[in-house]
């Protein structure tokens, strides 16, 4: 596959904090259209290496490639710019507004109407249609008039990833989407993850074993700050080296 289908891509990626070397030399590409997964056993720097790839944390040494322009230095906001969007472990939504105001707000930043999301909806229909459609895709017509507070806990991680996915990614990075949502709620939540558009990128967090493996098509296995091993889900699933150090124990009594 050509150069021209990475969408993402880490070379020689390092991040100290004093004597501590959180991410060690990670070398990461994530292809156009992936299904890519990163796991690993907690404290393995999964979320720090998310932190350097979206710009929260500048790296010691090592660049990051995005769409093969280097963004190492680039503001977290610029890269939500060039199409890089990120969902968080805990929730990152206003609570006093309600998802049709959210999606309202920020669809019509993203189509370039400024601050004009306060008037009545209804006043441009492009955002009316758009809003529409990720309330409906995200199955939020249910609650569309609660604030978030109210919403039940899936609810919210539903809305966090409508939001995403409204500011118009080309690469999703989505930081433990089911973490915290209750067992009556995850199944709503897997499905909508799994019927994400196929032409949007995503780098998936998950300690859930059953989203990684239904939704993934490629796996990086992260243990201690650096790449144990990458491969299908079935590789991964079969590898003696990650049954020791993560899916034996995940699987025979959590992470």
């Amino acid at each position: 596959m050509s150069n021209e289908n990475i969408v993402l891509e880490t070379k020689g990626l390092v991040k100290k904090f004093g004597g501590i070397t959180a991410t060690n030399d990670v070398n990461l590409v994530v292809r156009a259209g992936a299904r890519h997964a990163l796991i690993g056993p907690n404290g393995a720097g999964k979320t720090t290496l998310i932190n350097l790839i979206t710009g929260l944390f500048p790296p010691t040494t090592g660049h990051i490639l995005l769409n093969g322009n280097d963004i190492t230095t680039l503001a977290p906001h610029k890269r939500v710019g060039r199409g890089m969007v990120r969902t968080f472990q805990i929730n990152q939504l206003f609570n006093t507004m309600t998802p049709l105001e959210t999606l309202a707000m920020v669809v019509s930043r993203q189509m370039g109407l400024g601050d004009s999301w306060w008037r009545p909806l209804g006043h441009h229909s492009g955002v009316v249609e758009r809003c529409e459609q990720l309330l409906e895709q995200f199955k939020l017509t249910d609650v569309i008039s609660k604030t978030t507070s109210q919403l039940p806990y899936g609810k919210r991680r539903l809305m966090e990833i409508a939001v995403a996915l409204a500011c118009q990614p080309r690469l999703l990075l989505l930081d433990e989407p089911v973490a915290g949502v209750p067992e009556g709620e995850r199944e709503e939540l897997l499905q909508t993850v799994s019927d994400l558009p196929a032409d949007v990128s995503v780098l998936l967090i998950e300690h859930d074993m059953d989203l990684v493996f239904n939704f993934s098509t490629h796996l990086t296995v992260l243990v201690n700050g650096a790449i144990l091993t990458e491969g299908t889900p079935g590789e991964i699933a079969n590898d003696p080296q990650v049954k020791s150090v993560y899916l034996g124990k995940s699987l025979e009594g959590g992470v």
